[in-house]
Formats: structure tokens, C-alpha cells, sequence
């Protein structure tokens, strides 16, 4: 039996900082904090630390002008991405949101079918039935456990726009750094943001006590700029496989530390539904043989990390 290592830490300490992070961000949103002023913030906040530390390590931000529109796509599926996570998580339980973002491996291959990357066979679309089936079991529940129908569809679109962000920076992955890409597409996805933000910025009073402020230092430097750093090092010394094996634990410490934390309950139906999703992506994996096109987008996927 191999050893833990200390890649192995940094990469379990990674999907930790990635799971707290949803039941901080709906802790803040409890306390005062308005969806879009706390994202756009925090993301320039967040944007800030890691473009500093991109340029001290690269030199350089080039990004050749053909490849731009890609890098315009990924930022705009950031900046859609970013205004669902935060409604999302503001309507409806931070539990309910890490279930349903256990889907996204499958819109992550149905969108580059759609796109004609990828051939899928026949485990993945068994496998994709039992994780939409699983979906639908949460959304059915959202109208029972007080989360909101509206917030559960908005956590389908985080899982959606994060599989589209994922294909768009593919062909990116193969000719640049990730810390360059993300530190680009990071930083263009913060400005549409900051706009659709204004107004909420300028109702925003900030008279917090000191653990939302502890909150949002962390939700700072843990889950965007930390874990980059973490996430891209890690990656480079083991490769995007086994580093999938720790992200594919994300959903279930997100929905650990929403019921103890926030003291959250889940609805029979969402522990059905989070089940369904968990046997659907573990199925597709466990019998899925990808091929060389499928392994180039599920090395993306992994290799993008989670800029929640």
C-alpha cells in the first residue's frame, strides 16, 4: 500500500479549503454580507493576491491573439458562474449546492459531446441517467425544505457554467501555464461582475463583527488564491489522475461541514438525490475506458481546479 505523501496533503487540504468555503460563503450572506458586493470584493481581493503571484513566478501575461476568444469565453462563463454561486448559495441551503455541484463531471462531457471533443460510451450515459435522476430528486425537495426552487436551478447553473468554463480553457491548458490562464480569465471575469455590481456595493454597509471578517479573509486567501497555488503544484508533481481522486471528495466535505457548521438538514429526497449523483459519477468512472479525447478533457477539468 502506497504511503500518504505530502502531495497527498496538499491535495487534501485543498478540497477542504474548496468544501468549507461554500458554508462560509452562506455564513456571510447570513450576516450581512449582499450576494454581488461580497463576490465582487472578494474576487478582486482574491484576483489581486493571485496575479502578483503569477507575474513574480512567469514574468509575463501573454496570451497569443488567436487564442484570446477563448480566453474571453472562459471569462465570461466565470463571471456567469460566480453571479450563480453567489444567488445560489444566498436562496438555498449551502447543502443543496455542494449536492448538485457533484454533477458536474457530467456536464463537463456533455457539453464537449455537444462540441464534438469527446465520443461517450454507454457507461456515461447509464451514468449520467443516474445522476440526473439524482438531480431531479433535489430539485423536487427544494420546494419542501424551505431552499427555494430558484436557488436549486441556479446550482445547476453553477454546475453547468463551470463544465463550459472547464472545455473552453482545454486547448489553453496545452500551450499555457494554468497559473496564467487563471490569473488572465480571473481577472477579465471580475470586471462584468464589478458592473452588475454596483448597486448592491453601494447598499452595502460593512459594520461586521470580527468573525465575518475572519470569514471573508479566508474565503479570500483559502479558496481562490491558496488552493490555486496548491492545486497547480500538486498537479505538476503527481498529474491530473490521482489528484481526481481527492477533487471527487469535494461534494460530500461541503455537505459535512454545511449540516455541522450551519446546522442544516437535509430532506429525504436531497440525501436520495446526493446518493443518485455520487452512484452515477462513481459508476461512469468505474467502468468508463476513456480514450485519448476523453482523457484530454478530464485532464482540463482537473487541471482548471475550483475558483469558487
Amino acid at each position: 500500500m502506497r504511503r500518504a505523501s505530502v502531495v497527498d496533503a496538499m491535495l487534501f487540504g485543498t478540497v477542504l479549503l474548496w468544501a468549507l468555503n461554500i458554508t462560509v460563503t452562506k455564513y456571510m450572506f447570513e450576516h450581512g454580507w449582499k450576494p454581488l458586493a461580497y463576490g465582487t470584493i472578494r474576487y478582486f481581493a482574491a484576483t489581486s493576491l493571485f496575479v502578483i503571484f503569477t507575474y513574480r513566478r512567469e514574468r509575463s501575461f501573454r496570451i497569443e491573439r488567436r487564442d484570446f476568444w477563448l480566453v474571453l469565453v472562459a471569462a465570461g462563463m466565470i463571471f456567469v458562474n460566480q453571479v450563480c454561486f453567489v444567488f445560489a448559495l444566498h436562496l438555498t441551503h449551502a447543502s443543496t449546492v455542494a449536492l448538485i455541484l457533484g454533477s458536474t463531471p457530467v456536464f463537463i462531457g456533455l457539453i464537449a459531446l455537444t462540441l464534438g471533443l469527446e465520443r461517450l460510451p454507454w457507461p456515461f450515459w447509464v451514468g449520467a441517467a443516474i445522476t440526473f435522476g439524482g438531480v431531479a430528486a433535489i430539485a423536487a425537495a427544494s420546494g419542501s425544505v424551505g431552499s427555494g426552487l430558484a436557488g436549486t436551478l441556479l446550482a445547476i447553473g453553477l454546475a453547468f457554467t463551470w463544465g463550459c468554463y472547464t472545455t473552453a480553457i482545454a486547448p489553453l491548458m496545452r500551450r499555457y501555464s494554468p497559473y496564467r490562464i487563471s490569473a488572465v480569465v480571473l481577472a477579465i471575469g471580475w470586471v462584468p461582475l464589478a458592473l452588475v455590481s454596483i448597486p448592491q456595493i453601494g447598499d452595502q454597509t460593512f459594520s461586521f463583527g470580527w468573525l465575518v471578517w475572519l470569514g471573508f479573509a479566508y474565503a479570500v486567501v483559502g479558496p481562490l488564491f491558496l488552493t490555486n497555488v496548491l492545486w497547480f503544484t500538486s498537479i505538476d508533481r503527481v498529474g491530473p489522475s490521482r489528484a481526481s481522486l481527492f477533487a471527487n471528495l469535494q461534494p460530500f466535505f461541503s455537505v459535512f461541514f454545511a449540516l455541522v457548521l450551519l446546522s442544516e438538514t437535509l430532506h429525504p429526497l436531497e440525501i436520495a438525490g446526493g446518493v443518485l449523483i455520487f452512484a452515477g459519477i462513481a459508476l461512469e468512472r468505474f467502468w468508463r475506458r476513456p480514450g485519448p479525447e476523453a482523457v484530454e478533457v478530464g485532464t482540463s477539468d482537473v487541471a482548471a481546479g475550483r475558483q469558487a
